[in-house]
């Protein structure tokens, strides 16, 4: 019997989540900014994370604060300029 790694366990948790956030629809434009950038932030972040330090779920959630407010930030310019 094969046995699953922790980090099989970790990438195919990571394409799940982004496989279901994928599914999302008739969003505002702007929770569509905040949940892309959410979801690219918990990807680079568990990156990050994971080779840093090896902790990969404190990458992820820094990177999802970070990419979330990234995207609300993004939508608040695009809403002021009228693009």
């Amino acid at each position: 019997m094969k046995t699953i790694t922790a980090t099989t366990l970790r990438l195919s948790l990571a394409l799940g989540v982004c496989l279901s956030l994928a599914g999302c629809t008739n969003m505002t434009p702007g929770q569509q900014s905040t949940l892309s950038g959410a979801a690219i932030g918990t990807a680079a972040g568990a990156l990050i994370g994971e080779l840093a330090t090896g902790q990969p779920l404190h990458g992820m959630a820094i990177g999802a604060a970070a990419g979330g407010a990234g995207g609300w930030l993004y939508n608040r310019h695009q809403q002021q300029y009228g693009y």
